[in-house]
């Protein structure tokens, strides 16, 4: 596994830098501390991939917020999504609160609706979601994202929260694999 690993990292191409994320991670926190300013907001880290994203925007953050994380898997650290795996819900009651959920990538969307639908059904009173990536699909989404930090091509990405089979999450840039698929 380690050799593939290296293969798909020697062969990525770099599609964003880590400047131009930091850039677009401060663009990102300087619309959601304007329009979810006195909303006190719990903010939900979608985990795993959303772990780097949360942790470089809260403290660009100025407003007051709460913080939990919730985990609804389709990949499980494969390269093509299945059916959500419900690992981790908040703890953090929802009901009466506005939510922003905080992701690496809008893929198909569908762990996104499926999160934002349980904050509904929770009794959130509104639900707001960030991506870093929003990636272009070519068709519609069940879905968008309120803020986003950048677009890629429909390519398989990693770094930066997004992963290669549960590895290269730390990658400092937004990666497009040119091994796609591997098994």
């Amino acid at each position: 596994m380690l050799n593939e690993i290296k293969r798909v990292q020697d062969t990525a191409e770099l599609l964003h830098s880590a400047q131009e994320v930091e850039a677009a991670l401060d663009d990102m926190a300087s619309q959601i501390n304007t329009q979810l300013a006195d909303t006190n907001p719990i903010v939900l880290c979608v985990m795993n991939g959303g772990v780097v994203i949360a942790g470089k925007l809260l403290p660009r953050l100025d407003i007051p917020l709460n913080v939990d994380a919730i985990n609804a898997s389709r990949y499980q650290n494969q390269t093509s999504g299945g059916a959500i795996e419900w690992v981790l819900k908040p703890q953090l009651p929802l009901k009466g609160r506005t939510v922003l959920i905080i992701d690496d990538i809008l893929d198909e969307g569908i762990t996104l609706l499926a999160i934002r639908q349980y904050c509904l059904d929770e009794g959130a009173d509104a639900v707001y979601s960030a991506v870093l990536i929003d990636k272009q699909l070519g068709r519609e989404k069940p879905i968008k994202a309120d803020f986003v930090g950048l677009e890629a091509a429909n390519r398989y990405l990693f770094g930066y929260g997004m992963d290669y089979k549960g590895y290269l999450r730390n990658a400092a840039g937004i990666y497009a694999c040119q091994i796609d698929n591997q098994e």
